[in-house]
């Protein structure tokens, strides 16, 4: 990710046993699809999550310790997050783009059922920066959107809206995969977004309290809510230019997320896995499906 800014105070057998077989502004308040939600949310074990991180450990460790746009790493986790999607019924799409002379790609997939012209999305950045293994950038956040979307699969969620997942590329050389992706939906496209969920750096294991995008009142209230529901207090985090929410804010999609703050080990060798805090990530990725539930009336 980009340099992130506080407001003061305010993501084979591996895979198969994952699976279980006009410009919003903070005073726009999106509600849920349903005023009662039909299904609650599943209770995402952290240790789905950290196996994602894992394999994206694994891949880093294979290709040069990096998993950067244009680089084999980058490819190799593109692929394993497409091939745990296809396997979970996920309709899903490698969409291509050329940064710097390379060719980088986003992977895009949607759950088969929902209103289309309605649609809630969810995304990460799933590149590293060149001199380190992203496991917290953004590894954390890839990982805990991944085993949200397999969560709908494994409920065979069946929502008012249209889920859509997204895996961004080349965002640590400035937005690249993500502003592609929102130029290229077109106005028509970006319309039916009733809103972007963006999730970068959300694993930091000295945690004390949990950034909170402050665009929406109504999807900031969904965080805000399941974080005090665990003791766990909030801040509220810019939402103007930082990470991959930028890309849709900038054409009025009303957009949301979370992020855990500074790390130590930012864009640096030392962001392994080990420098994921499991408890933390793994309330991410609840805090992720708590909200997605909502706002997709599920």
């Amino acid at each position: 990710m980009t340099v992130k800014r506080r407001l003061l105070p305010a993501l084979a057998a591996l895979l198969l046993a994952l699976l279980g077989v006009s410009t919003a502004s903070a005073d726009t308040a999106v509600a849920p699809a349903s005023a009662t939600a039909r299904q609650a949310p599943p209770q995402i074990p952290a240790e789905n999550v950290m196996a994602h991180l894992d394999e994206f450990q694994k891949i880093a460790d294979a290709n040069g310790d990096t998993r950067a746009h244009g680089t084999p790493g980058y490819e190799a986790s593109a692929d394993y997050v497409q091939s745990v999607l296809d396997a979970a019924g996920f309709e899903t799409e490698r969409q291509a783009f050329t940064y710097n002379g390379r060719t980088g790609w986003n992977v895009i997939a949607e759950w088969p059922h929902g209103d289309t012209e309605n649609v809630v999305m969810a995304g990460a950045h799933l590149d590293s920066v060149t001199r380190g293994p992203g496991l917290n950038d953004n590894g954390s956040g890839s990982a805990a959107v991944l085993e949200v979307a397999l969560a709908v699969s494994r409920a065979d969620l069946r929502p008012e809206q249209r889920l859509r997942f997204g895996w961004w590329g080349a965002e640590e050389n400035g937005l690249i995969g993500s502003d592609h992706y929102a130029g290229e939906l077109g106005q028509s496209g970006r319309a039916k977004l009733d809103a972007y969920l963006n999730f970068d750096m959300v694993g930091q294991k000295a945690l004390t309290d949990m950034g909170v995008y402050t665009h929406d009142a109504a999807i900031s209230g969904m965080f805000e809510a399941y974080y005090e529901a665990q003791g766990i207090p909030t801040y509220g985090i810019r939402w103007d230019g930082s990470s991959d929410h930028s890309s849709f804010a900038q054409y009025g999609v009303t957009v949301g997320g979370i992020g855990s703050g500074d790390d130590p080990c930012y864009h640096s060798p030392c962001d392994t896995v080990s420098n994921v805090g499991a408890d933390v990530v793994g309330h991410s990725a609840n805090a992720i499906a708590h909200t997605v539930w909502q706002l997709g009336g599920a």
